[in-house]
């Protein structure tokens, strides 16, 4: 199956050669120089993944996602940035991108990164059907009477429950308490993924396969700053803090 991809850069030699480079993997791309021109051919030709850069003239890429995002538009976005500032890279996840990738930058990552986008995007499927988008290891009989162990009839109809937390998976919406969470693609998928497996502490590599489909290996800081985000909508002050990190292994929710 042949994907279609926007490519929005003002560099012309980067646009040029991940032009080219996209086209020799098979993708049919659509390249333009500026936020203006993207978000036309956005709207025009509805593409399939979208390669965006940060730093554009005029409209510039955290202003593209925005707008699409309050389109409605949940085309999956991979975002491309010069900054590497953690608060530059939560500028972007906060604007709805749903990955990113630092420049100067190996194709072959950005390939790997557009695979990961489009595979959960056409295979997204009812938990009934693949035992669940989310569902990590570790879900086993040994849960069972556990105060964490999530109920079977809720996940059968894709819902789950986690202490205060009810994530309602069929309509991508997530609550804490009364509070309904604000959650990008990414973060819904990691905190239905932590929830899922509540109490079992997840490695670093089993999360970036269930979410990525790829493990972009010990240093890669692309998984905290996710984690670190997500942490901000979850775990407001005032309230007990959920997830937590496992120093050395990943992460695990629960209530402490």
């Amino acid at each position: 199956m042949t994907h279609s991809v926007l490519l929005a850069e003002d560099d012309r030699p980067i646009r040029t050669a991940l032009e080219r480079a996209l086209t020799l993997e098979g993708y049919q791309v659509t390249a333009v120089a500026d936020g203006i021109q993207a978000l036309a051919a956005a709207h025009r030709e509805r593409p399939d993944v979208i390669l965006l850069d940060v730093m554009m003239p005029g409209i510039d890429g955290l202003q593209v996602c925005q707008v699409l995002r309050a389109e409605q538009d949940r085309t999956p976005i991979l975002m491309l940035t010069a900054r590497v500032e953690t608060a530059d890279r939560i500028a972007g996840l906060d604007a709805g991108a749903d990955d990113y990738v630092v420049k100067p930058f190996e194709v072959e990552e950005v390939f790997a990164r557009l695979r990961a986008l489009l595979r959960r995007t056409t295979s997204e499927a009812p938990a009934s059907e693949e035992g669940g988008a989310g569902a990590g290891p570790g879900v086993t009989d040994e849960a069972d009477g556990a105060e964490w162990a999530y109920d079977a009839r809720a996940a059968d109809s894709g819902v789950v429950e986690a202490a205060d937390l009810r994530i309602d998976g069929p309509s991508r919406r997530a609550w804490r308490g009364e509070r309904e969470l604000e959650l990008t693609r990414t973060e819904f998928e990691l905190l239905e993924l932590l929830a899922r497996n509540a109490g079992i502490v997840l490695d670093h590599s089993t999360i970036y396969d269930r979410i990525w489909g790829y493990d972009f290996g010990p240093g890669s800081k692309n998984l905290a700053v996710y984690v670190g985000y997500l942490r901000r909508k979850v775990d407001v002050p005032g309230s007990r803090p959920l997830i937590h990190t496992v120093r050395g292994v990943g992460y695990v929710l629960r209530e402490d």
